[in-house]
């Protein structure tokens, strides 16, 4: 206990100093993104990695509090998860590349023979799409970091429950860090997690939560992990719905993740970080409650409840301009005139009624449109001659 009230404390300090440490290379090195015109470099997530591994590290050499091979394998692959997000930070590299890393970390890791091949086979992909849905969490600030850390604190819960203290320390000091990084990305943001703190993240959470649940019924598990991410799954079916029904491209990126649509609402940013916090909150404590076998796992029904009502509600929130080639006012412009057929008169009639009778022999040339007072003084139609 005393080693873990030491760890967090050191991991909340430590993550402090060093994302603002960090903040002036990464500027230099642009690594930064754009938020409403303002650069916000990504190096904040390569703090929050390094303080994490540092002191679950320390434990585990020193004796204190060891980790275990299972969850040493486990924060392994958060750090290699984490490299390769600072590499796509860098380097640009395509969202296939990264998840597709992020999916053989997640192989290496899952402990098959306590989940059995099917179950370890989906908790691959579980971890994968987790550790992507905190990535999409990172598009606004302050957000990405509250669900990490009230998400880290209820799978540190669990994982007491389940006497795997090593893994709890390494989750509380992964709470800490990311409460000392929110001092910069509370908005307005002076840091951001950026690829490689969000996939660290979702990879570390995702992965102790499987390990946590592991050995129990297979429908239990998935109700609990569901709970403990529902923040993050809601904001991915929300995306995939509203980009398919817009007839968007699924990887095109938009102003359409959780917090964009509360922000449309009439929230600030940190009442939208807050909200979202308080969501996350709600299903933690949920998980946890069924996790311990305090409550039973028909209650994540509510939670499951809750969040399809969220996507129906926030599917209605525009977030869209209209579409290339549409008009000003959002109309696809109608289709072309026909063209004249040959031998034809191809000069309109007002152009074709001008004074003294002149024609023009089929060439179009702008006239101006005639008032009523000139139109009085025009007694008869003229006889247009096609040459």
């Amino acid at each position: 206990m005393l080693y873990g009230i030491a760890a967090a404390t050191a991991s909340f300090l430590l993550a402090a100093l060093l994302a603002a440490l960090l903040r002036a290379p990464a500027l230099s090195l642009a690594l930064v993104d754009r938020r409403r015109r303002r650069p916000v470099p990504l190096s904040g997530g390569a703090a929050v990695a390094l303080v994490t591994g540092l002191v679950a590290g320390v434990g585990d050499w020193t004796g204190v509090v060891p980790l275990g091979p299972a969850a040493g394998r486990l924060l392994l692959g958060a750090l290699a998860a984490g490299a390769l997000g600072l590499a796509a930070d860098l380097w640009r590299l395509r969202r296939r590349w990264v998840v597709a890393g992020t999916a053989v970390a997640a192989a290496c890791v899952v402990p098959y023979g306590e989940t059995g091949p099917v179950a370890g086979v989906l908790a691959v992909g579980w971890i994968t799409l987790v550790a992507a849905a905190f990535r999409g969490l990172d598009h606004a600030d302050g957000v990405a970091g509250t669900v990490g850390v009230v998400t880290a604190f209820g799978v540190a819960a669990c994982a007491v429950a389940e006497l795997r203290d090593g893994l709890a320390v390494a989750l509380l000091a992964l709470a800490a860090a990311l409460t000392g990084l929110l001092l910069h990305n509370w908005h307005p943001a002076r840091i951001a997690l950026g690829a490689c703190g969000a996939l660290f993240t979702g990879f570390l959470l995702a992965g102790a939560a499987v390990f946590t649940r592991a050995g129990h019924p297979p429908a239990g598990g998935a109700a609990v992990l569901f709970a403990l991410t529902a923040p993050a799954c809601l904001d991915v079916v929300l995306v995939l719905l509203s980009r398919r029904l817009a007839g968007r491209p699924v990887l095109r990126a938009g102003p359409d993740h959780l917090a964009h649509r509360l922000r449309r609402l009439g929230l600030t940013p940190q009442g939208a970080a807050v909200v979202v916090g308080a969501v996350s909150c709600g299903a933690v404590l949920t998980g946890v409650l069924v996790h311990t076998g305090r409550v039973g796992a028909p209650a994540v029904w509510w939670v499951a409840g809750a969040a399809a009502a969220a996507v129906a509600g926030l599917l209605r929130v525009r977030v869209y301009g209209p579409r290339h080639g549409a008009g000003a006012q959002g109309r696809v412009p109608g289709p072309a005139r026909p063209r004249p057929t040959r031998g034809a008169c191809r000069v309109p009639p007002e152009v074709a009624d001008t004074p003294g009778g002149a024609s023009s022999r089929g060439t179009i040339f702008p006239v101006r449109q005639a008032r009523r007072a000139e139109e009085d003084q025009v007694s008869a139609p003229l006889r247009v001659r096609n040459g």
